[in-house]
């Protein structure tokens, strides 16, 4: 892949290739079924890792991330209130009409307790809350956006609004989660703090602002679905 697409998709495609061999486990016969039903807890790190790695090597490439965009506190903080917004909307949508498939929650019980429980705790949080943003938001909100508009989507200036790029990507980004409505809601705000503050960075302050605090609301009320 060519012109930066390997270095915004990249991070992205291992992630989901992970979670596709997670998937995959439940299809291959003599496999215990608590193995299976908890392999998460296991992949999850691995996960993080592979993504985190990626998005060190290609780190230089990624000119959209300008961190003197934080800055700009009236632009972070409408994003801080956009991933709030976000966390509210997405806890009250867990919808059954709108769900892919069934839910495999997240079982913290697999690893007991003690000091393991709570370094898996820390990995998951830490993946969900600064790896995760980063590697998305320059897959959906900096490549495929933009690359819906033009294959040399380097060409296309960060935060330029067209209708189809908007509507497409939004779809897709809800097809990616489980809770496809609510994956939606959160596409279409992040789509629109983009063409607001033309910045990655925003979305990504946001997009971590929602994981962080869903994250913290997870563990303290054993709302483990959303995981």
């Amino acid at each position: 892949m060519k012109n930066g697409t390997a270095a915004r998709v990249a991070p992205f495609a291992v992630f989901m290739l992970v979670i596709g061999a997670q998937e995959a486990m439940s299809y291959i016969p003599g496999l215990p079924q608590a193995f299976t039903d908890n392999a998460g807890v296991f992949l999850y790190p691995l996960r993080v890792l592979l993504a985190a790695a990626l998005i060190a090597v290609f780190w230089k490439k990624y000119v959209e991330i300008d961190m003197r965009d934080l800055l700009k506190y009236r632009e972070t903080f409408l994003a801080a209130a956009v991933g709030l917004i976000v966390f509210v909307l997405w806890i009250n949508m867990d919808f059954d009409f709108a769900r892919f498939g069934e839910p495999k929650p997240f079982d913290p019980g697999a690893l007991g307790g003690g000091p393991a429980g709570a370094a898996h705790m820390a990995v998951r949080l830490f993946g969900a809350a600064v790896i995760v943003p980063v590697m998305e938001e320059l897959f959906w909100r900096s490549f495929l956006i933009r690359y819906i508009d033009k294959p040399d989507f380097l060409s296309v200036q960060i935060g330029r609004f067209s209708l189809s790029a908007f509507v497409i990507s939004t779809v897709l980004f809800g097809l990616e989660h489980n809770m496809i409505a609510a994956g939606m809601m959160a596409g279409a705000a992040y789509n629109l703090l983009l063409y607001r503050s033309r910045s990655v960075t925003q979305c990504i302050v946001a997009h971590a602002t929602t994981n962080l605090v869903l994250g913290i609301y997870v563990i303290m009320t054993g709302s483990w679905n959303f995981w």
